[in-house]
């Protein structure tokens, strides 16, 4: 629901400790008044969450070598996060699909996670948000079609794409030189903006030997990132946190990429259409 393990520890803190205050007698489905008050204690959190969107980049400290640090703070606390552990809850939710959640409105998100992932009925989720039934199961319609996206190339090519890129970020996280070479096109050209790097211009990188060792100063921050559906064909998403930081948007040519733009800015990123790829 929140995509970050600090900030799920304070809901279900939160939860047992108005369970204490609470008296519960006359409840007959504990756990349904248990998943009642979690889900309204993320929900706020959420809303709150929303009001203070800015501070989600500003959360993590700079790296003179990437431009942003291996080790990260939960936003709106100050407690570190380990990102083994992070990376952890990625791999087992879907790194790509706690990005799309990010961006989704919080009554969205709920209606989607409560239903789909837990199933419970839209009539038990309405009035958590104060919708009808009806607006509820549209909220969650609507944010199923967001997660699923829309494929721009066949799904052979989707296949071929996602082959290279998993390649790539395996290379990258296991600091395989030779084999991320082998994946570049000798001309391949990087193009990041001015976010992603402390530079006055966009970066350029052109070569692929030039690439590879500049991906191989990223090994810290690959394990905060995944094969994500990018415009409609297979990129990379970094999210720490589950929180949507930059964007490599991969050109691929016979196998071999000949293109990589990394979008960081918050501009940028807004308007691309992020969703998980199936499993």
């Amino acid at each position: 629901m929140l995509g970050s393990l600090a900030e799920a520890d304070d809901a279900v803190q939160e939860a047992w400790l108005r369970l204490d205050r609470s008296d519960v007698s006359d409840v007959e489905n504990l756990g349904g008044w248990l998943t009642t008050v979690v889900s309204r204690v993320c929900l706020n959190m959420l809303r709150s969450r929303e009001s203070r969107r800015e501070d989600s980049m500003e959360a993590y400290p700079s790296d003179p070598a990437l431009g942003r640090a291996g080790t990260f703070t939960a936003v709106g606390t100050t407690d570190p996060v380990d990102p083994e552990q992070e990376a952890l809850l990625a791999d087992s939710v879907g790194l790509a699909l706690l990005v799309v959640l990010d961006q989704l409105a919080p009554a969205e998100r709920l209606a989607f996670v409560l239903h789909d992932l837990f199933a419970v009925p839209f009539d038990e989720i309405a009035p958590l948000i104060e919708k009808s039934p009806a607006t509820t199961r549209q909220l969650a319609s609507r944010a199923r079609r967001r997660v699923k996206g829309a494929p721009l190339a066949p799904e052979a090519d989707l296949t071929r794409q996602r082959r290279v890129v998993e390649a790539f970020l395996a290379a990258t996280r296991g600091g395989n030189f030779d084999a991320l070479v082998a994946l570049l096109h000798p001309d391949v050209v990087l193009r990041a903006d001015k976010a992603v790097v402390p530079t006055p211009a966009p970066l350029l990188v052109r070569g692929a030997v030039a690439v590879a060792t500049g991906a191989m100063a990223a090994m810290q921050r690959a394990r905060s990132t995944a094969p994500a559906l990018v415009d409609g064909v297979v990129g990379l998403a970094m999210a720490p946190l589950g929180r949507l930081f930059l964007v490599l948007g991969f050109t691929i040519e016979d196998g071999l990429i000949t293109e990589i733009d990394i979008v960081a800015e918050p501009e940028r990123l807004g308007a691309l259409e992020i969703a998980a790829l199936d499993v």
